[in-house]
Parts: structure tokens; C-alpha cells; sequence
């Protein structure tokens, strides 16, 4: 069975629409990229799941439960965590504390209570830092976890958010471009931080991500939308080499596809043409 499951999903704003019919069905264990040019749905889509927005019809099953229009706040408590394309953080609080946000979903006692260490609330603290303390050490920040978050570098603040949603233990972990504006050095460590989440922990992950390099060598699944319609799903090697992804997307920014395309195309004409004019060998 799926782990999560998009059954016609469609989303307007006025007479625009977002998104149009688009179903996908997530394995659980697995790293499935949404890809698409820009304004093809895919951040509407993550918004959807998330229950940022509400769709305009279909529904949204997490675990065979339908979740398409429970509160937003609930979601985490579900086992589902997000992270955004813009940075989310709490810049004036240390790396630690924005982590311990993270915790929301399973503090009962509340934050100001675990903060004043009162009753029951001083043991569970221990347990949320604990909690907060593997994940740090886990994405290797260590060495600022006492540091205010608005001084580090992008890099390091992409990680942290990272971090703050992974401290909520999801089972479905939604990322929406976590290496956007990133140096090839930071994309590697968010892209070993990805595997070894998936790999290590066991989360299932949903990823928005141009980079097509990344997308290919991480995803086992990849879900293609095109003007809020969905053009393509499978894995990773076929959606390449489809011609409607090709001409809608990875053609956009694909040199070698497109000139591999090219040269099979003349490759196909050359032949025709030395078949009309009689260039096979005789009988």
C-alpha cells in the first residue's frame, strides 16, 4: 500500500487552475522528486499535502487515512514534516532552540511549562533534547548549536531547517527546494544528508528540486507537472528519456538531451535517405 496517495487533485485560484487532476502514490522508503518548470504546480501541490491549501476536489490519503481536510496544525502530529523554499527560521534564536521547536507536536505539557521546568514537564524536556541533540549531531552542527541562526552562513540555515522538521520524527518528510542557491559543496552535503535521512532513519521523502543532476542520481520515483497537469511518473531513467518531459522541461535545461535528441533524429533521416536512394546491398 502507499504511503501517500494523491487521488485527483485539483486546486483554483479564481478561474486559474493550479493544479488539474493530478493523482501520485508514494512507496513508503522511498525518495520520489516533483519536477516541472516554473508555475507547473509543483510547490501548489506540496501545499496541498501539507494542507497549507485545501483542494478544489480530490482527496489526500496518508497511510489509508484521509487527511484532505483535517487542520493544518494537526499535520505534524501525523508524522509529517516540511521544510519551505524560503528559509522559515526563528533568526534571533540559537540553533537549539529553533530545533526544539521542531518538538511542537509531542510536547504536552507546552513550551512554557517545559521552559520553567515544572512537574512532569522537566522529564519530558530531557526527552525532547535528547531527541534534539541526534538530529544535531546527526546533520553534523555541533559546532553551532549555541549560535544564533540569523549569523550562519545560507547553507548552514537550509540545514537547520532541515533539522527543525527531522526533530519532529516524520514518517513523510516534504522538501521544497532544499538546495536552492546553494554552492556545489553545500549541495552535496544536503543531498548525503537526504540519503542517509531516507536511508538511516527509514523516512519517506517528497522533493520539489531543479537541480536535474540531483534528481537523478536520489530519486527512485519522479513525478513530472507541466501547467498543473501531470505529464509523466516513473522511475527516474524512464522519465528522461520521455519525449513529452524532454520537450517540457529537462529539453529546457538539458543540453546533452537535446543534441542527443538531435543526432538521433538525423541519425533516423540519414538512414531514410540512404534507403530511398537504393543504398542497401543487393539481393
Amino acid at each position: 500500500m502507499a504511503q501517500l496517495q494523491a487521488e485527483e487533485i485539483s486546486l483554483h485560484f479564481g478561474a486559474v487552475a493550479a493544479l488539474d487532476r493530478v493523482s501520485l502514490a508514494v512507496a513508503p522508503g522511498e525518495i520520489c522528486a516533483i519536477i516541472g518548470p516554473n508555475g507547473a504546480g509543483k510547490t501548489s501541490l506540496l501545499n496541498c499535502i501539507s494542507r497549507i491549501y485545501r483542494p478544489s476536489r480530490g482527496r489526500i490519503l496518508f497511510e489509508g487515512h484521509d487527511i484532505t481536510r483535517i487542520p493544518r496544525h494537526k499535520v505534524a502530529s501525523l508524522g509529517i514534516a516540511r521544510t519551505f523554499q524560503n528559509i522559515a527560521l526563528f533568526k534571533g534564536l540559537t540553533v537549539l532552540d529553533n530545533l526544539m521547536l521542531g518538538r511542537h507536536s509531542h510536547m504536552r505539557t507546552g513550551l512554557l511549562e517545559a521552559g520553567i521546568y515544572l512537574g512532569r514537564a522537566q522529564r519530558e524536556e530531557a526527552r525532547h533534547r535528547a531527541v534534539v541533540e541526534e538530529v544535531i549531531d546527526f546533520l553534523g552542527l555541533e559546532g553551532v548549536r549555541r549560535q544564533v541562526v540569523g549569523g550562519l552562513p545560507y547553507g548552514v540555515q537550509k540545514r537547520v531547517e532541515l533539522g527543525r522538521a527531522l526533530a519532529a520524527q516524520p514518517r513523510l518528510l516534504l522538501l521544497d527546494e532544499p538546495m536552492a542557491g546553494m554552492t556545489v559543496e553545500e549541495k552535496e552535503d544536503m543531498v548525503r544528508a537526504i540519503l542517509d535521512i531516507n536511508e538511516e532513519w527509514g523516512v519517506t521523502v517528497v522533493l520539489i528540486e531543479h537541480d536535474m543532476g540531483v534528481v537523478m542520481d536520489i530519486s527512485q520515483h519522479v513525478v513530472v507537472l507541466d501547467f498543473g497537469k501531470k505529464i509523466a511518473d516513473g522511475d527516474a531513467e524512464s522519465v528522461r528519456k520521455d519525449p513529452t518531459v524532454i520537450r517540457a522541461y529537462l529539453g529546457e535545461e538539458d543540453e546533452t538531451i537535446r543534441r542527443a535528441e538531435r543526432e538521433a533524429e538525423e541519425a533516423a533521416a540519414a538512414a531514410a535517405r540512404m534507403e530511398a536512394g537504393g543504398g542497401g546491398g543487393a539481393d
